[in-house]
């Protein structure tokens, strides 16, 4: 052995000041570096995704949230609704069967005297909505007061008006190719020179169900839906799927059954979607016989779908909680059911709770089972009990996707903007949640 190889074994200062160490060190630090530089690469990428995915969708779902209104001079004589006389507005039925297209029709012609033939008649009276004679209605039949006096209204317009508006009326587009006519223009830039076109913000997106016509189109009946969907899904999967996480953890004993009832529940977490709409289809509407696209329906399937995961997320906040407490109670006297109880339960009830708001914002965002069980069936009506037919919000997003009209694309980016801010909103107070309760031992 050389003089240097053993003051090298003697003194280890010197081996890790040698060049072969120094030239080591520098290829793991740098192995190191790399390592983080990926690292904040991959989430420096993650958030920008993001980003331009939120970004994107908030971009296309703004139109939404505003819609176009014209101004006309309405008048409500007797004779225009086709009333008898003015008696008549004291009764409700007679109102409800007045007709409320002809006073519109007529103020469109007073706005534009020189339009005479039946096929610009029809055109200029495209330009309101269809869904304004019936908002005329009810503004009547809420103010009685209105029949046989001549009012300015606002009043909603087509939903090609609405879009013409947003793109400031061009006429780049050839006629052919437009949805408007060079006729239908004119005469809204007529009503736009007047004060006549105005955009508002569409309050009707979040009051209104849906409708075929994309001007009156709404998430409400969707929100309701998805609310009643999400009340029967929690009533089931909470008490349950935490009985299920004590059970397994705190008083089951370990042999081959529960072994295989574990492995099972973790399959079952791990199972598409729509095998559970597949599921709930056979036996809830199959075998019981329950009411079709009613959100009873919908919660138990979602319920089948979230439990195995309320399970999971219930164990894991179970085993985080110390073995030292559950001994210390039994130390003093305390029962295995006080233990759970009085000291394991409390202190795991904030993981439990996020994993339970996680996974019921999982059940939030779900379509394929809700779509099996024929919660996809275009419903207008607000939907008031858990057997009301009713449709959810993704279910929605999905329909008006599938919907031809123009019109619809920028509300199926609103309503996806509503189910997002839905979804962080679940996260958020998850997360809040963990803050609130979480003890760190």
């Amino acid at each position: 052995m050389s003089d240097a190889t053993r003051a090298g074994a003697l003194d280890p200062g010197a081996r890790w000041a040698s060049p072969e160490m120094r030239t080591r060190l520098a290829r793991r630090h740098a192995s190191e570096r790399r390592f983080r530089l990926a690292g904040f690469a991959a989430i420096a990428l993650a958030i920008a995704s993001l980003g331009v995915l939120l970004v994107s969708i908030g971009w296309k779902g703004a139109p939404a949230f505003s819609a176009t209104e014209l101004r006309l001079d309405v008048d409500l004589a007797p004779a225009a609704l086709g009333l008898a006389d003015a008696t008549a507005a004291a009764d409700p039925a007679a109102l409800r069967a007045a007709d409320y297209r002809a006073p519109l029709r007529a103020a469109l012609q007073a706005l534009f005297p020189d339009v005479l033939s039946h096929s610009e008649t029809r055109e200029l009276t495209a330009l309101l909505s269809r869904g304004a004679a019936d908002e005329l209605q009810a503004r009547v039949e809420a103010d009685p007061s209105l029949v046989g006096r001549r009012v300015s209204l606002w009043l909603p317009a087509d939903d090609e008006v609405d879009l013409a508006r947003k793109s400031g009326f061009s006429r780049a587009v050839a006629e052919a190719d437009r949805h408007l006519s060079d006729a239908q223009i004119g005469w809204l830039e007529a009503l736009a020179r007047d004060g006549r076109v105005r955009g508002t913000f569409d309050w009707a997106f979040f009051t209104s169900g849906d409708s075929r016509e994309p001007e009156q189109a709404g998430v409400l009946g969707a929100l309701v839906g998805s609310f009643l969907t999400l009340v029967v899904t929690l009533a089931i999967v909470f008490p349950l799927g935490v009985s299920a996480a004590i059970y397994l953890e705190e008083f089951a004993p370990r042999s081959r059954w529960t072994d295989l009832i574990e492995v099972n529940i973790n399959n079952l977490a791990a199972v598409p979607s729509i095998v559970f709409g597949l599921l709930g289809l056979a036996v809830f509407l199959g075998l019981f016989g329950l009411p079709r696209s009613a959100p009873v329906v919908g919660g138990m399937t979602l319920a089948l779908m979230t439990l195995p995961t309320i399970i999971i997320s219930g164990r894991v906040a179970i085993q985080a909680v110390p073995p030292s407490i559950r001994e210390a109670a039994r130390g003093v006297g305390a029962s295995p059911l006080q233990v759970v109880g009085h000291h394991v339960l409390p202190l795991a009830l904030p993981g439990i709770l996020t994993g339970t708001i996680i996974g019921m914002a999982r059940a939030l965002g779900e379509t394929a089972p809700l779509l099996m069980i024929g919660m996809v069936a275009f419903i207008v009506d607000i939907p008031h009990r858990f057997t009301d037919a009713a449709t959810a919000l993704p279910v929605q997003i999905f329909l008006w996707a599938d919907s031809p009209e123009r019109a619809f694309v920028q509300k199926t980016a609103g309503a996806s903007v509503v189910l997002l801010a839905f979804l962080v909103l679940m996260n958020a107070t998850a997360i809040a949640l963990r803050r609130r309760f979480e003890r760190r031992w």
